[in-house]
C-alpha cells in the first residue's frame, strides 16, 4: 500500500496561510452582484425628509413618517390654483386624492390623502365647525355595525395617542345642519395615502394634518368634490416654499 504524504509543520503553516489568501475572493464569487439599479435605494429630496421627519415636541412624540414608498405627488407642495374658491378654503379632491388649501395669488397648498370607501364618501359644502389636538375618536353606530370586531370595544371612546385612527390633528366638518360626522384628520395607516379606504372621512400624513391645523382657523370653509376632477395640469413650485 502506498503511505498518504504528510505535509511538515513548516509546510502546513505555508498551505493554510495560502488558503487564508485565497478565502475572500472564493466567498466573493459566491456573492451574486446586483445592477447598480437594483441596489440603489430612491433618493428622497432632504426637503421631504425634513418635512416629514419626527415631531419630538408633541404631547405623544410623532415618529418620522416613512416615505420612501409613497407615490411623490401625494407629498405636500405648492401648486397653480384654477378654481373659483377664495384664499382660506380647503377643497377636497376626492377622485384625484388631493386637498388643496387656497392661497393668494392662484396658488394653493396640495396635500395628499386617503378617501372613503366607495358609497360612504360624502360631498358638499361645509365649514370647519371644531378643531382638536390629538382628539379622543368614537366610532359611529354604523362603523360599529360594519366592522364590530374592530370598533365595538371602542364604543365608549379612545383617547388621543398613536393608536388613536384620528391622529395628530382633526378638523369637524359643519353644515347648517350641525355636525356632519366627517373629519379631516391624521391617520395611524399612512399606506392608505391615495387610497380609498375609510369610514368616510378624510384622512392625511399626521405631519400634513398638523400643518393644515396650524394653517386654518375654526369657520373656515370646505368644499369635498365627489365624481369630478378639479383640475387637469397642475405647474408645481418648489416644496421648500410651503414648509
Amino acid at each position: 500500500m502506498f503511505a498518504v504524504p504528510v505535509p511538515s509543520p513548516s509546510s502546513l503553516r505555508t498551505i493554510l496561510r495560502f488558503a487564508t489568501l485565497l478565502l475572500p475572493m472564493a466567498l466573493a464569487a459566491c456573492v451574486s452582484t446586483q445592477a447598480p439599479s437594483q441596489q440603489a435605494v430612491r433618493r428622497i429630496d432632504p426637503t421631504y425628509v425634513a418635512m416629514y421627519g419626527a415631531r419630538p415636541d408633541e404631547p405623544y412624540p410623532l415618529p418620522a413618517t416613512d416615505i420612501t414608498e409613497v407615490d411623490p405627488r401625494f407629498l405636500r407642495r405648492e401648486v397653480a390654483y384654477h378654481g373659483r374658491e377664495e384664499p382660506g378654503t380647503i377643497v377636497v379632491d376626492t377622485e384625484s386624492r388631493y386637498l388643496y388649501l387656497v392661497r393668494e395669488g392662484g396658488r394653493a397648498i396640495r396635500y395628499g390623502i386617503g378617501v372613503g370607501k366607495e358609497g360612504l364618501a360624502w360631498a358638499g359644502r361645509a365649514r370647519i365647525g371644531r378643531k382638536a389636538a390629538w382628539p379622543r375618536w368614537t366610532p359611529t353606530a354604523s362603523m360599529i355595525r360594519r366592522e364590530p370586531e374592530r370598533n365595538a370595544r371602542w364604543a365608549g371612546g379612545m383617547e388621543g395617542g398613536l393608536s388613536n385612527p384620528l391622529g395628530a390633528r382633526a378638523l369637524y366638518l359643519y353644515n347648517n345642519g350641525g355636525d356632519t360626522m366627517y373629519r379631516l384628520h391624521g391617520t395611524t395607516e399612512p399606506w392608505s395615502i391615495g387610497q380609498s379606504v375609510s369610514s368616510g372621512c378624510i384622512r392625511l400624513f399626521n405631519q400634513d394634518i398638523i400643518d393644515l391645523y396650524s394653517r386654518v382657523p375654526v369657520g373656515s370653509p370646505v368644499v369635498v368634490l365627489n365624481g369630478q376632477r378639479l383640475f387637469d395640469v397642475e405647474d408645481e413650485m418648489r416644496v421648500s416654499s410651503v414648509r
